[in-house]
């Protein structure tokens, strides 16, 4: 199936494989961008993809995955630095690309709120939205004690000592509550990037590819003098935790922190409606090469604060803004070479070597091909792409930084063809292994059916294992997997075998220790940082075992609904794919499709996979997971359905608060549900919770339940 293929022609094993590619592509890039400061995409390319995964999603809600993109913010912290907690999460932002997305924004906002269409316009405030790194101030008695990165929202990495040294951050300020965090964005100018650059390069040094990637690698030293040296800058725009409200709006609370000393960005305007955000975005886009800084579109956001708090957020983006999107951009370069490569689910996956190319800032010489019918110009349903043209090597291609970890190959130039160029032969058989290469019925890839004796595949697995997001080792990244897996004395072709690998060290003649790469001091820590992750919590475990459609949002789902592993694995072990209690406990979890826990439920029926889990378990102290929201409330830990209308609060309004409360919001009725609020027009949901028992309330009881009637 072609990424291009129109949605409304997707059939649901399509939209099921589509949106399992967009999340795997995604998570990667968010780790390349957040944790690891070396993106290969741009923002605009990365929308697109993020976009059409929202799309799939809306067209086929049954098959939103747990880990959808739309879910996630941000990636993992780096363990370079201390972890800090952010007291109030830092959230991404949805984004629109046009005005009619604008517009749609502007609707979505009036309808949560219950605005009728002759009721006032609302106003918004729009702002550039700089291309930086998000940063968190806490200043405490007007003192700035701390500086964290976003991370992954809810815990970043701790660059006090680096923040210090931004002119543009002050270490005290007047006027401001006892408790304010300010939040921005680190920047570095075009000249001052340029400056850098040149000096890095007269030095021998490392140069870098846009001042995006400039300004986090700054930020990001060890040695806070480094950072001193380099020319960062800081824009504020927002705010944490605050003991008390520095505004009634967004307008107001922004020109209160420019008096306290903090930059706010000049091009920031009211605008009242979407038409005058639309102008102001124009504005601010003609601008755009003048600035002398990087921007990637316009933030809009509502200004009234208490329709703000009124609005709230989704999983991870605020309802009450959005961020407008400029275009993406096209580069055309020869296309080297085609090669396969398989991960750990399998899947041959084409990636295009390139003649270096720079895109968007970023210098490219690879890209995705995505599958054999890409490749061939068509989608899966035989209905031709690119008007039919084929890839071949040796083309003239486009590039187009379109949201995959890498960029792809958009279109091609017939006219630069070269005559020797032949139809690519896509393999029918396992490069690695030798296996057949099978294509499902609705699969868009090709998969290696070797399995378990498939090196590639199962070194993918333990790459994945040891990644950030999962048991993170220390010393045991990528290059050590490989060379791990491909050694006869102290292999590891297996999770459980890296928490033997000091037994076996001890109790071998050729001990790790005499190898190249190896010393005594090396080994011990490689130890020790195995040792430490024995302990591991329950959600991070299931995303290591690396089942297919389980990624880290799932996994957080599936430790949040069971708690501890043995509650966890004596449901998915007595579960049957479509029927039982425990079948229809597992895909009643929000956010948890009959894919997904069918490929939990097999992947723990396979002898030779379960057998594998079992002795990894079996290293480990598996810690449990603490219940979400406010355990306090007389709803935590309680599955409530809303049916019928509500009167007071819109349905998305009851939902995010329940929620927040601790409770678990399901759409269906069932022996599991504790409470359904049912207004006027409540239909089969609330007969079915009067068959079963289940208690049901009106609105007003339920506002009366939860302290906010």
């Amino acid at each position: 199936m072609s990424e291009t293929a129109d949605i409304a022609t997707l059939t649901e094993d399509q939209a099921r494989a589509e949106l399992a590619r967009l999340a795997e592509a995604i998570a990667r890039a968010n780790r390349a961008y957040h944790t690891e400061d070396a993106p290969e995409i741009s923002d605009a390319a990365y929308d697109a993809m993020k976009r059409r995964n929202a799309a799939i999603e809306a067209a086929f809600p049954g098959l939103k995955r747990a880990d959808s993109p739309s879910d996630q913010v941000g990636a993992p912290v780096s363990e370079t630095f201390a972890k800090v907690t952010h007291a109030v999460r830092m959230l991404s932002l949805a984004n629109a690309f046009d005005a009619a997305d604008v517009r749609d924004f502007d609707d979505t906002v009036r309808r949560y709120l219950g605005l009728r269409d002759n009721d006032p316009v609302l106003r918004y405030t729009a702002e550039p939205k700089i291309d930086g790194l998000s940063l968190s101030l806490r200043y405490e008695a007007g003192r700035l004690v701390q500086a964290a990165t976003r991370g992954d929202g809810e815990t970043g990495e701790n660059v006090t000592a680096n923040a210090r040294t931004i002119g543009d951050i002050p270490e005290r300020i007047d006027g401001a509550p006892e408790v304010l965090e300010v939040r921005g964005e680190v920047y570095m100018s075009h000249a001052d990037f340029e400056g850098l650059n040149a000096r890095q390069a007269e030095a021998g040094a490392k140069t870098f590819a846009n001042p995006r990637n400039a300004a986090a690698g700054s930020l990001r030293q060890l040695d806070a003098e480094i950072t001193r040296a380099r020319p960062l800058r800081f824009f504020a725009y927002a705010w944490g935790d605050v003991s008390e409200p520095l505004a009634d709006t967004q307008s107001k609370a922004l020109k209160r922190l420019k008096k306290m000393g903090f930059v706010v960005n000049p091009l920031t305007k009211a605008c009242d409606g979407p038409e005058a955000m639309l102008a102001q975005y124009d504005r601010i886009e003609a601008q755009r090469a003048t600035l002398g800084y990087d921007i990637d579109g316009v933030v809009y956001k509502v200004d009234d604060l208490e329709l703000q708090r009124r609005l709230g957020v989704r999983s991870t983006t605020p309802r009450w803004a959005v961020a407008h999107k400029f275009p993406a951009e096209l580069a055309w370069t020869r296309l080297e070479a085609i090669d396969i490569q398989v991960g750990r689910t399998g899947a041959l996956s084409p990636v295009a070597r390139l003649s270096p190319v720079t895109v968007g800032g970023v210098v490219v010489s690879n890209a995705t091909l995505h599958n054999e019918d890409y490749i061939a110009g068509r989608d899966a349903e035989g209905q031709p792409i690119r008007d039919g043209k084929d890839i071949r090597v040796g083309d003239w291609v486009q590039v187009y930084r379109a949201g995959d970890v890498i960029p792809k190959v958009a279109d091609v130039d017939l006219s630069q063809r070269p005559a020797e160029a032949a139809p690519f032969d896509f393999p029918t058989l396992c490069p690695d292994c030798g296996s057949q290469a099978v294509r499902e019925e609705g699969d868009a890839v090709r998969r290696c059916t070797g399995g378990l004796i498939c090196p590639a595949q199962a070194v993918e697995k333990l790459k994945h294992f040891v990644g950030r997001a999962a048991f993170d080792i220390e010393g045991l990244g990528a290059k050590q997997v490989e060379m791990f897996y491909r050694d006869d004395t102290l292999p590891i072709r297996e999770p459980a075998d890296i928490f033997t690998l000091a037994a076996r060290d001890a109790g071998n003649v050729s001990k790790l220790q005499n190898r190249d790469g190896f010393g005594e001091k090396s080994v011990s820590n490689l130890f020790q940082a195995i040792d430490e992750k024995r302990k591991i919590p329950l959600n991070r475990l299931i995303f290591a075992l690396g089942i297919r459609h389980v990624g880290e949002s799932a996994a957080a789902l599936l430790a949040a609904h069971y708690g501890a592993w043995d509650s966890f694995e004596r449901a998915i072990t007595a579960a049957e794919v479509g029927n039982g209690p425990e079948w229809d406990d597992l895909i009643a979890i929000d956010g948890v499709g009959a894919v997904m826990a069918a490929s939990l439920v097999t992947a723990f029926r396979q002898a030779a996979e379960r057998a594998s889990i079992d002795r990894l378990v079996a290293e480990l102290d598996v810690q449990p997971v603490a219940p979400r929201g406010d355990v306090s409330s007389p709803v935590a830990g309680k599955t409530v359905v809303f049916t019928g209308t509500l009167e007071r609060m819109t349905r998305a309004e009851a939902k995010a608060r329940a929620e927040a409360l601790g409770a678990k919001v399901s759409g269906s009725v069932s022996t599991k549900t504790d409470l359904v609020v049912a207004g006027p027009g409540a239909g089969s949901k609330a007969k079915k919770a009067a068959e079963l028992g289940v208690e049901t309330i009106d609105e007003d009881a339920w506002l009366d339940l939860i302290g906010t009637a």
